[in-house]
């Protein structure tokens, strides 16, 4: 694949594709998010009621797997710079713009800004150039991880229900 089909590999990959995944410094596993493109930019809101994204204040770079919308199979990784907004600016309010559409449930659009600057952080990821995987480049190996651990624990039996009918030995 040309080297300038690259980055326009990543800016359709981007557009069409709502779920990324984010690996970075200081976290354990790849994170999935929600996210924006805009103008070869991508921006990330996190912290607050939004999408946990612990660790990502403290890195500078990261490294975006974005998948086909289609297959979900993964196309391209490729690594951004990243830069936390300052509120209210005109970069910041940029990325609102881009993002309050993609939010999905949100009680009201206009009032995201409002919650955002108090409560969350918004970093925009912009592409360094740099591809990590891209078509004709994937590895090997399956690149499976062990899920993470939690507290949460399969059910027990399940209860004994009155209406339901008694299970018999098949007739021979």
């Amino acid at each position: 694949m040309g080297e300038v089909a690259l980055p326009a590999l990543v800016g359709e990959v981007m557009k069409r594709s709502s779920l990324v995944w984010l690996t970075y410094e200081g976290s354990e596993r790849a994170r999935p998010v929600w996210h924006a493109w805009q103008n070869g930019v991508a921006y990330v809101v996190s912290g607050g009621p939004e999408q946990p994204l612990p660790g990502i204040l403290n890195t500078d770079r990261v490294v975006v797997t974005a998948r086909a919308k289609d297959t979900r199979e993964r196309v391209v990784s490729w690594v951004a710079e990243t830069e936390t907004l300052v509120p209210w600016t005109s970069e910041w309010r940029v990325a609102v713009d881009a993002l309050a559409p993609e939010r999905l449930n949100a009680a009201t659009i206009d009032a995201l800004g409002e919650v955002w600057a108090a409560e969350s952080t918004i970093t925009m990821l912009t592409p360094t150039g740099e591809l990590v995987e891209y078509p004709g480049s994937y590895p090997d190996d399956s690149l499976a991880a062990p899920p993470p651990a939690t507290p949460a624990t399969t059910r027990g039996p399940r209860p004994w229900v009155a209406h339901r009918r008694p299970r018999r030995a098949p007739r021979l």
